[in-house]
């Protein structure tokens, strides 16, 4: 006699036909808001690809695609592009360095008043950053670093970092203690048992701030409208905002660099999204 797989229900019906027919209305209510969600993206990639597209005659559809916005854009734009990512990426290595090994001392040694630092952290993390940019720029003034990339890549890190120090100093805590005091029995100090234990085991962690850092850094627009004021050093976000007041009538090349400035982000989202899942679930599981 063979075994039936499905139950029947007491209206004939087996228990996966009723689940599909209960899951089918979720799915498609999921793909709505997958379609709202997506819909400000297909109208920037559609927009960018019309020629003299303007807010109200874009048709749905780029019938006659052109890249005139994109080229027009790599001109213009080119410049503030380079300078985000300039200054994101030394945001992200001037983050991690100060970061990581902070995160590390507060996940494994218990002084006096350590919870309290890490609340003040949580605490800077509500702070606007206008109060902030507002505070720096007397300070950068004095000192010479306004219109620099220093400048911008100091503010920024002076953002990111406590929002990294949390993220990573949760990953780490879950590290058995045993592994970095096997390491100091084998005749390691304290800095080579960071260096050749914690921080490979602490990659997924450190990659999801690293990336975290990155998007906060290349989407930062206070620091830069506060901090610059010539071409020279631009971020692209500056550079977007500027050019919508010179380009009212013609959206094709707005919605190009918009396309532009968007493609770092969503390259690095692509690449580091495993790292991204386990960095953040890591530390909630000891």
């Amino acid at each position: 006699m063979t075994a039936t797989h499905a139950i029947m229900t007491p209206y004939g019906r087996s228990h996966r036909q009723d689940r599909s027919s209960q899951q089918w209305p979720l799915t498609v209510l999921g793909l709505v808001f997958l379609a709202i969600m997506i819909f400000p993206v297909y109208w920037m990639i559609n927009s960018s690809l019309q020629a003299n597209s303007g807010a109200a005659t874009t048709s749905w559809i780029p019938l006659h695609p052109t890249f005139a916005g994109y080229r027009t854009a790599i001109q213009q734009q080119g410049r503030n592009l380079l300078t985000s990512l300039i200054v994101s990426t030394g945001t992200v290595l001037l983050a991690l360095l100060i970061a990581t090994p902070a995160a590390y001392g507060l996940a494994r040694f218990r002084l006096r008043g350590m919870r309290w630092f890490v609340f003040v952290l949580l605490i800077t993390q509500m702070i606007p950053a206008i109060v902030i940019a507002n505070a720096l720029y007397t300070l950068f003034n004095n000192v010479g670093l306004l219109n620099s990339y220093l400048g911008l890549i100091l503010a920024d890190t002076a953002a990111q970092v406590p929002f990294a120090i949390i993220l990573i100093r949760a990953f780490m805590a879950s590290i058995p203690p045993s592994l970095v005091e096997a390491a100091l029995v084998d005749g390691a100090n304290d800095v080579r048992a960071f260096v050749f234990i914690v921080v490979p085991i602490s990659k997924n962690a450190i990659v999801t701030a690293a990336l975290f850092t990155f998007l906060g850094a290349w989407g930062d627009f206070l620091f830069a409208l506060t901090l610059t004021s010539t071409p020279a050093v631009r971020p692209i976000t500056l550079g977007i905002y500027n050019y919508l007041g010179a380009n009212v009538q013609e959206w094709g090349p707005v919605m190009a660099t918009a396309v532009l400035a968007s493609i770092p982000a969503s390259v690095l989202l692509i690449l580091a999204q495993k790292y991204i899942s386990a960095g953040a679930l890591g530390g909630a599981i000891k």
